[in-house]
């Protein structure tokens, strides 16, 4: 047997040696110590917010899981490695004088201890830091709780499918990954030191590389028969049926003993791998390989088919009624769809009396008519901004909030907002780093507006008398905030502390510095210091140094007003925060704050989710959260198929302190994740018997992403009956926004839910409740009504009002949409409107039951094409069996319907007190009026009143340009009377 001399690989210079270190030195630096330093820069975050027990625990894990797996990965590599070297043939036969394997055998023999180590240590650390990010199921896996409730097939309890199962399968994985690498490390050296020849007569397999390779077989094929033995749990898992999840007929009748079957020929194939390795052909192990196959395709593949094909679908309805009977449970139970939580009630939609009693019964309405919700919050950024905001560096997120306070003893909804410090609006004078981090740092101010008022006058300082425009309103707002405090005003909402330090503006990387030099708090006061327990001190160089090289800012380290009494805050997002801290919620798209015991609370709900609970519909939660709601986060598109609210979130507006207040006890999920991170969520409100909490409690809504989910689900789990489930003409739909787009396209977004303030069908008063309404399937005609609760007390109570979906339909959103858009006046009004400057906004389309119909409100809003313009409410529009009111306010729009006096409990817009400017705010509106059109109607009353609203319109523009107050007061009581003169002619048959 020939051999040849080795044949080195070419050695490096001491020079290139050198080099080659210190580049390999550079890149190790960069990588790790980015990582390190973003480490510390969390650990002191951690630090200031009190949760640093999460950051260590969540560390910890990530640490023992890297090591874990990488000594399982890399030391399996380095046995196999380790004995495939050392039961080498002594002699190794050459192909020929070019024999490339040659100089690959010389340079390990060279090297053997850097491959023999640096490979598995290389690969070691690559499993290492895949798998560390696993550490959720881990810790599940170690402090999962029961659920108390066992699953129909094999009877276990369901905390084995959420807590357990997971990690097994995890597990299950790794092994086959660290066998399979093992497996390629032991062919491969065989190979080159020839314990393996390829295209050579005889034994191609050397006798130690066959012992191994066969047990290292024969350990795989042992794995897979352990995970065929689980597979079967995971059947619970199964979306074979696209109309419901879970084992099918066919997954029970076929495929789940398909998997015992497999699972004893694996037993018996390893058995045959493990003899094979020490007999001297490989006859076994090739027949145990082939029966492997041939089981695989035929019992685990080719059976189920042929059942699927030839009895499960010709029998579907019959066959699946089981399964289907399982998912209904499941699903509602996992989704919180339960009898306990959802309550149907059958509602005929259209009023039983006559016109006249119906008119009555609206007229005495005191629950839903008073609160009808006027102001849209997704509109009206803009607005706030303009009349609001005062200075440019103050702003609002894109959308607005809605909340309830009780007010001289009444609760009534409003839309709220936080005046936030928005450094994108700094002029291009103002934008230093001194100014954007350490100067402007906070915002100033809660905002509140009555949902159901609007203002059409305005206070100036040159006139007593307030004009009276009829074209456009506004917000009645409500400003608490620091100069109110200076003043002593009183405020329907006081807040003592109105500072705002974080918020939903302070987008990461945003941060700032305080207690640097004086901070701008107010037009006479540009030297206030931060007070408050938030920040990260800066109070000694190495801390400096490490933000310095975090943010590659140099001022941070240069900066000579810095010093030890300074803090930097970052992460300031009050959603970003409660993320951060609660690592293992899934956070709603739609924080809000609320004045809570004087101060700014923002508040935010968390959801503990499962993506496998048996039987359960698998939901995706992106999809189901979309709609053409704007200016919220969007949920990952990930799959679930259970999900709780089980925390709200405190985040303080002032201190950045996060609260997370268990708000359901008995949620199995939260309770293992409290075994994680022990202390870290309070029950101090749910054990609350002093009244701590109400005032907190009272701000609590229903969140939004929660109730998506829910409805979205409720379009199918209503029904009640396997088969009528499986033929799905009574499924509903969520119905698309009639006010975004093309509604009738079958792509169209969904129509948001909306907060209101109203008294459902069997309440006794009103409740703050989020509603939205269900079309038939493909169909526009309304099929329920659908609202859940947001008082306390009924938290989460959902209710369905079922409408007739054969005779007696009710027209859905999309329908009652296009008769607005086809009303005479409005079509007229909209041409007064749609002119070139001017751009009509359709607000959001209510949906509410009142007098035993569904009275639909829609808000009709008027902008200037301008980029300083905001929106305006002009007209309103109502619908009611059948019939459509139209008018500049609520009152208007229902007399039109039920005659005068419907609406009128609630308080007559031009009866509200008018507020001066307070300091510091924008003066009145200026923006977004339109000019009436040049053209004459067919009579002489209407020309003149036209020729009149064009008048009074050129005064006002002319007033605004000069900045005349009191001469833009006159324009507006003109325009009002002009605009009231149209009308009348109109009505007489003018035009």
């Amino acid at each position: 047997m020939a051999t040849r001399p080795p044949i080195g690989m070419p050695k490096l210079s001491r020079r290139a040696k050198i080099l080659l270190s210190i580049a390999g030195a550079l890149i190790l630096l960069l990588l790790v110590g980015a990582r390190l330093l973003d480490t510390y820069v969390d650990w002191l975050w951690f630090g200031e917010v009190g949760f640093r027990s999460v950051f260590t625990t969540v560390l910890l894990t990530r640490i023992v899981l890297f090591f874990a797996i990488a000594v399982l990965v890399g030391g399996l590599l380095a046995v196999s490695l380790t004995i495939a070297y050392r039961s080498r043939p002594v002699f190794v036969p050459v192909s020929g004088a070019d024999d490339p394997l040659a100089r690959y055998r010389s340079t390990i023999v060279q090297r053997v201890r850097l491959f023999g180590i640096g490979i598995p240590v290389v690969v070691g650390l690559i499993a290492g830091a895949t798998g560390q990010a696993d550490w959720q199921p881990v810790q599940l896996m170690l402090n999962g709780t029961a659920f108390g409730t066992t699953d129909p097939e094999f009877g276990k309890d369901i905390g084995f499918y959420a807590f357990s199962l997971p990690f097994i399968t995890w597990l299950i994985t790794w092994l086959y990954v660290a066998v399979i690498i093992s497996l390629i490390g032991a062919v491969v050296t065989h190979y080159v030191f020839g314990g393996i020849r390829l295209g050579t007569r005889g034994d191609n397999f050397s006798v130690p590389a066959r012992v191994q390779l066969s047990i290292t077989a024969g350990v795989f094929v042992v794995i897979l028969g352990i995970d065929y033995f689980f597979d079967r749990y995971e059947l619970l898992f199964s979306n074979r049926n696209e109309l419901f999840d879970g084992a099918t007929y066919t997954d029970l009748n076929a495929v789940l003993p398909a998997k015992l079957i497999l699972m004893f020929i694996a037993g018996f194939c390893a058995v045959a791998f493990f003899v094979g390795a020490f007999v001297r052909n490989l006859q076994l192990p090739a027949i145990a390989i082939v029966l492997l196959i041939l089981s695989s395709i035929l019992v685990g593949w080719a059976w189920p088919a042929v059942l699927e094909q030839f009895s499960v679908k010709p029998n579907a309805a019959e066959k699946e009624e089981e399964s289907i009977e399982r998912n209904l449970v499941a699903t509602r139970n996992a989704f919180g769809l339960t009898e306990e939580h959802v309550e149907y009630t059958d509602y005929d939609g259209r009023p039983d009396g006559t016109a006249d009693e119906t008119a009555q019964l609206v007229r005495e309405d005191t629950g839903t008519v008073p609160n009808l919700r006027l102001l849209d919050p997704n509109i009206l950024s803009p607005t706030f901004t303009q009349r609001v905001s005062g200075e440019n560096f103050y702003g609002f997120p894109e959308k607005l909030d809605i909340d309830r306070y009780e007010v001289d003893g009444k609760v009534q909804d409003y839309i709220v907002a936080v005046r936030e410090i928005n450094t994108n609006g700094l002029a291009e004078n103002q934008r230093s780093w001194i100014n954007q981090r350490m100067v402007y740092t906070h915002g100033n101010g809660f905002v509140a507006a009555p949902a159901n008022k609007i203002d059409r006058a305005f206070n100036t300082e040159d006139s007593e008398s307030a004009g009276s425009g009829n074209q456009g309103g506004y917000p009645v707002f409500e400003v608490s905030d620091v100069q109110a405090l200076e003043r002593d005003a009183e405020m329907n909402i006081p807040v003592e502390q109105p500072r705002v330090y974080y918020g939903e503006l302070f987008a990461d990387p945003d941060y700032a510095i305080v207690n640097a030099r004086g901070e701008y708090d107010t037009p006479t006061d540009s030297n206030y210091s931060y007070e408050g327990a938030g920040g990260v001190p800066l109070d000694n160089f190495f801390d400096r140094f490490v933000f310095f090289a975090h943010y590659g800012e140099r001022n941070i380290l240069f900066n000579g007003d810095i010093d030890e009494n300074s803090k930097i805050m970052y992460d300031r997002d009050p959603r970003h925060r409660v993320e951060k801290v609660a690592p293992w919620l899934t956070v709603d798209g739609d924080p809000y704050p609320a004045v809570v015991d004087g101060r700014i609370k923002w508040i935010v709900d968390g959801y503990t989710t499962l993506d496998n609970y048996p039987y359960s519909k698998q939901t995706p939660l992106g999809e189901a959260t979309a709609d053409a709601l704007t200016g919220v986060a969007r949920q990952e598109d990930r799959d679930i198929s259970y999900i709780r609210n089980s925390v709200k979130a405190v985040v303080d507006a002032y201190d950045g302190t996060v609260t997370l207040h268990a708000i359901d006890d008995k949620d199995p999920v939260l309770r293992a994740w409290e075994n994680v991170f022990p202390g870290t969520v309070s029950h101090e409100l749910l054990n609350d018997t002093t009244g701590k909490f109400d005032e907190l409690k009272s701000h609590f809504r229903y969140p939004e992403d929660m109730f998506k989910v829910q409805r979205e689900l409720l379009q199918r789990y209503h029904v009640d009956n396997a088969q009528e489930f499986y033929r799905t003409q009574t499924f509903w739909d969520v119905a698309p926004d009639p006010t975004a787009g093309n509604a009738s396209d079958a792509n169209a977004a969904k129509q948001p839910p909306y907060y209101v303030l109203a008294q459902a069908p069997g309440q006794e008063e009103p409740t703050f409740q989020l509603q939205s309404a269900m079309t038939l399937l493909q169909r526009q005609f309304l099929a329920a009504w659908v609202s859940v609760s947001s008082d306390w007390d009924e938290y989460g109570k959902i209710s369905v009002l079922r409408l007739p979906t054969t005779q007696g339909q009710t027209e859905g959103p999309v329908q009652v949409q296009n008769t607005f858009q086809t009303t005479d006046e409005f079509t007229q009004d909209r041409t007064l409107f749609g002119n070139t400057d001017v751009d009509v906004r359709n607000g959001n389309l209510l949906t509410l039951p009142v007098a035993g119909g569904l009275l639909y409100v829609e808000p009709i809003y008027i902008q200037r094409s301008d980029e300083n313009a905001f929106p305006q409410l002009a007209r309103v529009l109502v619908y009611f069996n059948d019939q459509v009111g139209y008018g500049s306010t609520i009152q208007e729009a229902l007399a039109d319907i039920f005659g005068e006096g419907a609406g009128q409990t609630a308080p007559a817009p031009e009866e509200e007190e008018q507020q001066p400017p307070e300091d510091g705010e924008s003066p009145p509106p200026t923006q977004g009026q339109p000019p009436p059109p040049g053209g004459g109607g067919t009579d002489s009353e209407l020309d003149q009143a036209l020729q009149e609203a064009s008048d009074a319109w050129d005064r006002w523009l002319a007033a605004r340009d000069a900045d005349n107050y009191a001469a833009e007061g006159e324009a507006l009581a003109d325009l009002e009377a002009a605009m009231a003169a149209i009308d009348q002619a109109r009505g007489n048959g003018g035009g």
